[in-house]
């Protein structure tokens, strides 16, 4: 089984000019889930949304082509890939000739669901989309929906996860909301360099005390986890604490080396939001 501490991040890597799927590292997504309490099938849905800023590939006549590349990775699959051999091996189709921009997201789509899905008793695809220069100008900037937390005027002692901010108003009536948040921040589980996201939680149930909740968001700031481990953290610490009948969470990351993620995870199915990035992205 692969960690963190063994692949290329805080590590000084030479970057190939020629394609290279070897380069992509993956990672167990079991680990840490058993870390929270999660064994076996987890109960949630959803998907990791990564976009790719920084892709580029030689056209048959040698002439360099770009694209934005989104990638819809299942919360199902067994592994995550590690962000740094994602941007390695999106690095090496820069000096290498394709026929065509389906070529290039075919083998996109063929490379890394091999990876993530590996080990999978029934391994499947991920989804792949390009984005070529003349859809540039058509990509919208918009904020999460909901009310923000942030307007709160809170005091804040707690810097690593605190669950047990989180309370909500069982004898009351049930609600239905959404709540947003700018001030989610969390570090590289291997490097400690800073993640700074957005995150918008919907849930029905018991009203989640507000204060509580933004509170505990930002006791995320000195946690060292991946995006889409701290995403299920979150989740199940609502889900456990405040035992809403329907929870999602979605957080936006800002980009690092080209790359922006964005987990969602849901206790019922649901359509994906469209992967559309905030202002800060």
């Amino acid at each position: 089984m692969n960690s963190p501490e063994q692949s290329q991040l805080g590590k000084p890597v030479p970057y190939a000019d020629r394609y290279d799927a070897s380069l992509l590292f993956p990672i167990a997504r079991a680990t840490k889930r058993e870390e929270i309490g999660i064994s076996g099938a987890p109960p949630f849905f959803g998907a990791d949304l990564w976009t790719a800023f920084e892709l580029s590939w030689l056209n048959p006549r040698g002439k360099p082509q770009v694209a934005i590349a989104h990638f819809t990775v299942p919360c199902e699959t067994p592994n995550i890939v590690e962000s740094k051999s994602l941007k390695l091996y999106l690095g090496s189709f820069n000096a290498t000739v394709f026929p065509s921009a389906d070529a290039v997201r075919d083998r996109l789509r063929a490379d890394v669901s091999e990876v993530v899905w590996r080990g999978a008793p029934a391994p499947a695809t991920i989804g792949v989309k390009l984005l070529l220069p003349d859809a540039f100008d058509r990509e919208p900037v918009h904020e999460l929906d909901g009310l923000s937390l942030d307007r709160l005027d809170i005091e804040c002692d707690a810097y690593t996860p605190a669950p047990e901010l989180l309370t909500a108003a069982f004898e009351e009536p049930p609600v239905e909301e959404t709540l947003t948040s700018n001030l989610l921040k969390s570090n590289c589980l291997v490097t400690g360099q800073p993640d700074w996201g957005s995150i918008q939680i919907r849930y029905t149930g018991a009203a989640i005390d507000q204060a509580g909740l933004l509170r505990y968001l930002v006791s995320f700031r000195n946690h060292n986890e991946f995006h889409e481990q701290c995403v299920e953290r979150i989740f199940m610490d609502v889900w456990r604490r405040c035992r809403p009948t329907r929870l999602a969470v979605y957080a936006r990351y800002t980009r690092r080396g080209g790359l922006d993620i964005n987990p969602l995870r849901t206790s019922h199915p649901m359509a994906l939001p469209a992967n559309v990035r905030t202002a800060r992205q």
